[in-house]
């Protein structure tokens, strides 16, 4: 398994409407051509995450279309808006079968083993903490939620909903977190409830001979403090239970976690294999290089079990947020920090519209050529030995002189691979020219002339061994700018 392996999530439903459109007819995942897959494969990525595959309700999709907040943003993502666009949430989940819309569970198993012919491991979603309004277990399992009263709906209709069952109503929590109104596309799972529990297993095991890995929706969800924070009740730990039965059976199954709050490491101290780094897309988006340099000060046990990302289906476009150079340096900082390289669907081409979970269409955009082509370059490094499987460390920035503060701008990254190749990044991270020394930690080059090569760029720089080692490397570099130096 790959030290550092890289995951690009494709929205499932997004991409067969783009495929149904060249085809003239409603595309599967039969349908996705091989060209595309060797393409994915060409580019090194490890896993593909097919976003949104699961079988979703009429009662969901209902409520999609029916609240004026979410039309809003739906119409500005699309001005051509279509209700047949508006599919429901593909969080909002009635079974986990794979939709009959995307060719079922036969279709996703053939395409997994054209994934798995070119290298590429399949992931998929498993959302533990509620399901759709109109899953089964509403009306044969009612038990196997959080119930309500006539109160409960009266005082907080938000998060509550009644659900008509031939056997009587009954009232049942939307899914929520403990800051937010619930999701009224959803019904919450009651966790306290070891049957409930025990459901959920169940269908974990089936979702996991399906696929090599999992993207468990809103993870900490399940943790026993936030639950009880959220619903009075304290479960019995859920995760490190669930990961074990998967293991037990498949030794190589990966789990990631969707993660907030800084619970990554409870998270990953749980069992996963890999936390969302919510933080550092933060601290990137906030530009300040200090704060970017402390989080990564972090030990390397828990540096590399992050997933690193500029972008998912749930933040903004990366090209919207960050203005191109900036774009440039934020993602040579993230994806060359170690960890799982984590890229979204339409990340390459530079596309701006964020595209909601509950449609499947996208807008039409023209591709950003400047950008991908950074993104070329970018994932060609990814590819090297390296960075796969290489050793990362942070290095030291150091003032060029007394009284120069702009040192502090700068973040620099060594690796060192099996074979014994160097790279060294830097960047600018901020909007003004800054210099500083970075001493190097390889001791070797002591002593012998060493050439540093910008892989990304044109830079050559000859320079002393001895004195990059004792001194260090000094740089001199405008606002924003980097350099991923092979040393020679």
């Amino acid at each position: 398994m790959t030290r550092h392996p890289s995951l690009y999530q494709i929205n499932t439903r997004v991409w067969l409407t783009e495929l149904s459109r060249d085809l003239g007819r409603s595309a599967t995942l039969d349908d996705i051509p091989d060209s595309e897959l060797d393409r994915l494969g060409q580019r090194g990525f490890d896993w593909i995450w097919l976003l949104s595959v699961w079988q979703t309700g009429a009662a969901s999709q209902r409520v999609s279309r029916s609240i004026r907040q979410l039309r809003k943003e739906f119409e500005e993502t699309l001005p051509d808006l279509h209700e047949e666009d508006i599919a429901g949430s593909g969080f909002a989940i009635t079974g986990y079968s794979v939709h009959s819309a995307l060719g079922g569970d036969a279709a996703l198993g053939r395409l997994r083993r054209r994934l798995r012919a070119r290298g590429l491991r399949l992931m998929l979603d498993f959302v533990p903490n509620h399901t759709a309004l109109d899953h089964p277990w509403a009306q044969i399992d009612p038990e196997y939620y959080v119930a309500g009263t006539e109160a409960d709906l009266e005082r907080a209709p938000q998060n509550y909903a009644r659900v008509a069952r031939a056997s009587g109503d009954v009232i049942l929590a939307h899914g929520r977190d403990p800051f937010f109104p619930g999701w009224t596309d959803t019904l919450q799972l009651d966790h306290s409830n070891p049957k409930t529990q025990g459901a959920m297993i169940a269908a974990l095991m089936k979702i996991a001979a399906q696929c090599d890995g999992l993207r468990c929706d809103m993870a900490m969800l399940l943790l026993p403090e936030v639950f009880e924070r959220t619903w009075g009740r304290r479960p019995q730990p859920f995760w490190p239970r669930a990961i074990r039965c998967v293991r037990e059976r498949l030794p190589d199954f990966r789990f990631l976690a969707e993660v907030y709050w800084d619970l990554e490491w409870v998270l990953q101290q749980q069992g996963f294999d890999y936390a969302y780094d919510k933080r550092l897309y933060d601290r990137l988006r906030d530009r300040h290089a200090r704060p970017v340099r402390e989080h990564l000060h972090a030990g390397l046990d828990y540096q590399e079990r992050l997933a690193r990302f500029l972008e998912n289906h749930d933040e903004p476009r990366a090209a919207a947020t960050f203005p191109p150079a900036i774009h440039e340096a934020a993602a040579i900082v993230t994806f060359l920090s170690p960890g799982l390289a984590f890229f979204h669907h339409g990340q390459f081409e530079g596309r701006l519209a964020r595209i909601s979970p509950h449609l499947v269409r996208a807008p039409i955009e023209a591709p950003n050529e400047a950008l991908h082509q950074f993104y070329d370059r970018l994932l060609a490094v990814l590819r090297r030995p390296t960075v796969r499987d290489g050793h990362w460390q942070l290095l030291s920035c150091a003032p060029a002189w007394d009284g120069n503060w702009t040192w502090d701008n700068f973040l620099a990254f060594g690796w060192q691979g099996p074979d014994r190749e160097r790279l060294l990044v830097t960047v600018n991270y901020a909007e003004h020219q800054g210099q500083c020394y970075v001493p190097l930690p390889f001791e070797e080059l002591a002593g012998r002339p060493v050439r540093f090569v910008d892989v990304t760029g044109s830079a050559i720089y000859d320079r002393d061994g001895g004195d990059v080692v004792s001194r260090g490397l000094y740089l001199d570099m405008p606002a924003w700018s980097y350099h991923v130096f092979e040393i020679r």
